[in-house]
C-alpha cells in the first residue's frame, strides 16, 4: 500500500534517492527531507502498516511475508573462493518499508570505546584485514545520543560498569525484568558478573501515536501492530513523510546506478511492482540497501568507466564480510517462567567484552543475553533438548512441559575481517528479474569459533548457577546462515584499503554514498543496528554539509 503522500516523477531530478527504506534508510530520508532536500526512497519490498502484522507462522517465517524470498531472490554458498557455490539460503534481511528494523529483536546496545580502535590496542592479526576505525566513540557518541532520544530506546544509563560514556540518559526506563532476566540477574552475581536490564529499541512508554509495548510474545521475526517496536517504520519513515519533501516507493527493485560520461551518478534503474523499468533521475545517489544488496548493486553497475564495479577502484567491494560469531546454551527449569509472553531479552552482561587475547588464547569478546525467542512452531522444531522423541506422545508432553519452563542464554561475539568472507555474483545462479544472484563465500576465522565456545561455556557456567534442571547447547559449527552483514563496503581514510571516505562518500564517485551495515571496519560484538543508525546520523550531518556547500562534484 502506499501513503497517499509527496510523489514525485522519474523524470524529477529531486536531490537524493535513497536506496533502502530499514535502519540507515529511514534515517538518511528523515533528516535530508528534514534538512530541505527533495528526497526519494526506493524499496524493494511492500509498504506495510500495523494492520497488515499478523502472529502467523506460517506467513512470516515459512512463507516470507517480510523478508527476502528464496525463491525471487536466491543465492549460493561457499566456504573458500575456489570451492564451486551450491544453491543456498545464505542470508535474511527485511524486505519491506523499514526493512529488518521491523522484525528485529531491538537490542540496541551502542558500540563500545575499544571497538574503533582495536588494531591499534591489540596489534595486527595475520591474515585478517584487522583495522582500527577512520572515527572514534566520541566522534559517534552524540549520534549515539539522537537514536535513542529520536527513534525511541528503552534502557537504564551507568547500570553496567562496562558502559561506554554518555552525554544524557536514556529517554525511557527499561522494560521489566522477565522471569528468566530475573534467573539469570541472580545466577549471574552469584558468579561476580554484571548483569543490568537490556536495552531495547522498543517503548517501555507512549509516545506520540504509538504505544508502550503490549506483551505479545510475537516480537522477533514479527512486526509490531502497536508500533511500539522503534523500527524506522515506526519513527524516523513518518517525521520524513511529514516533511513534504519525501517520497517513499516501495516494490522498487533497483539493479543498476547510472552515470554520465563524466562518472557522475545522475539516477537509479529499478523495476516497479509490474516488472517495468524506471529511471529516477537525482543529483546524489545514497545506498542503504544492507551488506548484502549494497555491494551487490554496485558490482551489478559496472561500466566501462568503472568494468569491476562502481565505487571499487580498491577491489574491496564486497569483501570483508563479517557476520558475528554466536552461540545458543538452553536451560530446562522446574517451575514456569512464561517467557514466551513479551519482548526477547531483558537482562546482559558485558563482562566478556574485551578480553585479553594473551590470557585466553584467541583474539575477541562478546556478551551475554538472557531470552526467550521461540514461538511454538520454531519451538517444536528447535526447543527442544536433542534427546527428546520428535514424534508421538512423548514429544507432546516435552512440548507442553517445556515451553514454558525453557529459556536460553545466547552469547554473541566479534568477528575477524577476511578478504575471502564476501558476497560476489554468482556467474550461473539468476534471480526473477534476470539478476547475478548473490553469492557468499565465508569460513569463520579459527579465533571466532574458539571464541564463540569459550563464551558458550561461560553461559553453561551461568545456567549451573541458576540451579537448571538440565541443560544443552545447540551445535556450535562454521558459520552458513548470516543476519549481520557487515564489513562489505568498509570506511577507511586511504581509498586503496577502504571503499567510503569518513562521511560515507565513496572515494572514486563524489556524488555517490553509502551507509548501512557494509560501512562497518569491526563487527563489535553482536546487535550493530543502533551503530548503523548512529552512522546514518552522522553521515546525514556530513552529506548535508557538503551539498549546501555545493562540493557534490561537478
Amino acid at each position: 500500500m502506499t501513503t497517499g503522500q509527496t510523489k514525485y516523477k522519474t523524470s524529477d531530478e529531486v536531490d537524493f534517492v535513497i536506496i533502502g527504506s530499514g535502519a540507515a534508510g529511514g534515517v538518511m530520508a528523515k533528516e535530508l527531507s528534514t534538512n530541505g532536500f527533495r528526497v526519494v526512497v526506493l524499496e524493494q519490498g511492500p509498504y506495510l502498516k500495523e494492520s497488515a502484522f499478523v502472529h502467523d507462522e506460517i506467513k512470516i517465517l515459512r512463507e516470507d511475508l517480510l523478508t527476502n524470498h528464496p525463491e525471487l531472490q536466491p543465492n549460493t554458498f561457499r566456504k573458500t573462493p575456489a570451492e564451486k557455490a551450491k544453491p543456498q539460503r545464505a542470508i535474511a534481511y527485511g524486505r519491506c518499508v523499514g526493512g529488518t528494523s521491523v522484525h528485529f529483536a531491538a537490542n540496541y546496545w551502542r558500540f563500545h570505546e575499544i571497538d574503533f580502535l582495536e588494531r591499534s590496542k591489540v596489534g595486527a592479526i595475520p591474515g585478517t584485514g584487522f583495522a582500527d576505525w577512520p572515527i572514534t566513540y566520541a566522534d559517534l557518541e552524540p549520534y549515539y545520543t539522537k537514536v535513542e532520544w529520536e527513534v525511541g530506546v528503552s534502557g537504564l544509563a551507568e547500570a553496567s560498569p562496562f558502559d561506554p560514556p554518555r552525554s544524557k540518559p536514556y529517554p525511557m526506563p527499561p522494560l521489566p525484568a522477565k522471569s528468566g532476566g530475573v534467573i539469570f540477574e541472580r545466577a549471574a552475581h552469584k558468579l561476580g558478573w554484571h548483569p543490568y536490564p537490556t536495552p531495547l529499541a522498543i517503548l517501555s512508554q507512549p509516545r506520540a501515536g504509538r504505544s508502550a509495548c503490549v506483551n505479545c510474545g510475537f516480537c522477533w521475526g514479527f512486526g509490531c501492530e502497536v508500533g511500539a517496536k522503534s523500527s524506522s517504520l515506526a519513527s524516523v519513515i513518518p517525521m520524513a513523510e511529514r516533511t513534504g519533501r519525501c517520497e517513499i516507493r516501495p516494490d522498487s527493485y533497483v539493479y543498476r546506478i547510472e552515470l554520465n560520461a563524466a562518472g557522475r551518478a545522475v539516477g537509479v534503474l529499478y523495476f516497479d511492482a509490474q516488472r517495468n523499468t524506471h529511471l529516477q533521475k537525482a543529483k546524489s545517489v545514497v545506498v542503504c540497501a544492507n551488506g548484502a544488496e549494497t555491494p551487490r548493486l554496485l558490482l551489478l553497475s559496472s561500466s566501462k568507466l568503472f568494468p569491476n564495479g562502481l565505487a571499487n577502484s580498491s577491489g574491496l567491494v564486497g569483501k570483508y564480510l563479517m557476520c558475528n560469531s554466536h552461540a545458543r546454551a538452553e536451560g530446562l527449569f522446574e517451575h514456569p517462567l512464561n517467557d514466551y509472553k513479551g519482548f526477547v531479552a531483558s537482562r546482559v552482561l558485558h563482562d566478556f567484552y574485551e578480553l585479553d587475547p594473551q590470557k585466553v588464547g584467541f583474539y575477541g569478546g562478546g556478551v551475554l543475553d538472557a531470552r526467550f525467542d521461540f514461538t511454538p512452531y520454531f519451538f517444536a522444531l528447535r526447543g527442544l533438548p536433542p534427546d527428546t522423541p520428535r514424534w508421538g506422545d512423548s514429544f507432546k508432553a516435552a512440548l507442553s512441559h517445556n515451553f514454558s519452563r525453557t529459556m536460553t542464554v545466547t552469547s554473541a561475539g566479534t568477528s575477524l575481517p577476511l578478504e575471502s568472507n564476501s558476497f560476489s555474483l554468482d556467474p550461473d545462479l539468476k534471480d526473477a528479474w534476470g539478476l547475478p544472484a548473490l553469492r557468499m563465500t565465508y569460513r569463520d576465522h579459527p579465533d571466532d569459533l574458539k571464541l564463540v565456545n569459550w563464551l558458550n561455556k561461560r553461559a553453561l557456567e551461568l545456567l549451573d548457577a541458576a540451579g537448571v534442571q538440565k541443560k544443552w547447547s545447540q551445535p556450535i559449527v562454521e558459520q552458513q546462515f548470516a543476519l549481520s552483514l557487515l564489513g562489505t563496503c568498509r570506511m577507511g581514510s586511504d581509498q586503496k584499503t577502504s571503499v567510503i571516505n569518513p562521511d560515507h562518500r565513496t572515494h572514486d564517485i563524489k556524488n555517490l554514498f553509502l551507509c548501512d551495515g557494509s560501512s562497518l571496519v569491526t563487527s563489535g560484538r553482536g546487535q550493530p543496528t543502533m551503530t548503523i543508525q548512529a552512522l546514518a546520523y552522522r553521515a546525514a550531518d556530513r552529506i548535508t554539509a557538503l551539498a549546501k556547500s555545493g562540493n557534490l562534484g561537478a
